[in-house]
């Protein structure tokens, strides 16, 4: 099994007349992913790859029952994009898109708690449940399907070397999720882990976290209390300057607020395994993970 995106998935891509949306459209539907439809205002009835374009989102539903949707909008307008597609009724929706100003964020954020929908992103990678379905721009290839371990990372490229990682040592993945690294995102640890912990094929997880914000802190507090698969753990950051941002705009440390010292002994605290050396996590969780992988 997976969480959130599997053989049912059938993605909408709003943008996908663009350069990013047409490249990775491609990419996602040779993967094997269902791609029933695509939106860009002004371009309905036209075609990308022989898959339908419409005006808006609403009308790609009504003829294509698409349940999840890939955004690929530029940042002036991705929030819009964002609330068109949750009020069109879509479930699941991944935005790709960085730099979206904080302010329409948090307006994106309060009108999802109205609608239901659940956005992972922005600023994400996506999310890809090996051999079933990938919605997102990370590297198929490095993936390895039928194994028990899902990852969760704020941090695009550190997902990429994790999952590089555990299959090398070959260790598949039922899904691997990348949350973003804005300082306001929809998806969080939190809601990842829950769904993992939910999840029968799941039998342990990964969670990468960065320098900046309390989301890891407050992750392994959920971890100690709720959850009883084995978590390993790895923080980005270790040698930041405080005041210095470190690639994502949620990734910096204020005063004795949000350093890797201070998150990698939450993470320990709440019972994460956590590994210091990036070099070797993929040796690290074959160790921690042995009982589960036999």
């Amino acid at each position: 099994m997976s969480i959130f995106v599997d053989h049912s998935t059938r993605l909408v891509v709003q943008g996908i007349t663009g350069r990013e949306g047409r490249f990775h459209n491609r990419q996602c539907r040779d993967y094997g992913t269902r791609i029933v439809a695509g939106v860009t205002p002004g371009k309905g009835g036209s075609e990308v790859d022989g898959i339908p374009v419409f005006n808006t989102v609403r009308s790609a539903l009504a003829r294509t029952e698409a349940n999840t949707s890939l955004i690929f909008v530029p940042p002036a307008f991705a929030a819009d994009a964002i609330c068109e597609a949750a009020d069109a009724g879509v479930p699941l929706i991944i935005c790709i898109t960085e730099g979206i100003p904080v302010h329409d964020m948090l307006r994106v954020k309060q009108y999802l708690r109205l609608t239901g929908a659940r956005l992972i992103g922005p600023n994400s990678p996506g999310i890809i449940s090996p051999g079933l379905c990938k919605a997102g721009i990370m590297p198929a290839a490095i993936h390895l399907a039928g194994g028990p371990i899902g990852v969760v990372s704020r941090s695009g490229t550190l997902t990429y070397e994790v999952v590089h990682q555990l299959t090398r040592q070959g260790i598949g993945q039922t899904t691997c999720i990348g949350i973003g690294g804005d300082p306001v995102t929809g998806t969080s640890f939190i809601d990842c882990l829950a769904a993992f912990a939910q999840d029968p094929a799941t039998r342990g997880m990964v969670m990468v976290g960065e320098i900046g914000g309390k989301a890891e802190e407050e992750a392994a507090l959920y971890v100690r209390q709720h959850v009883t698969k084995p978590v390993a753990g790895f923080i980005a950051g270790l040698t930041a300057p405080p005041g210095r941002r470190m690639g994502h705009a949620g990734a910096i440390v204020s005063g004795g607020s949000g350093t890797a010292l201070g998150k990698i002994a939450a993470m320990r605290e709440g019972g994460i395994q956590v590994c210091e050396d990036l070099g070797r996590l993929g040796e690290f969780c074959r160790e921690i993970f042995s009982h589960v992988l036999a």
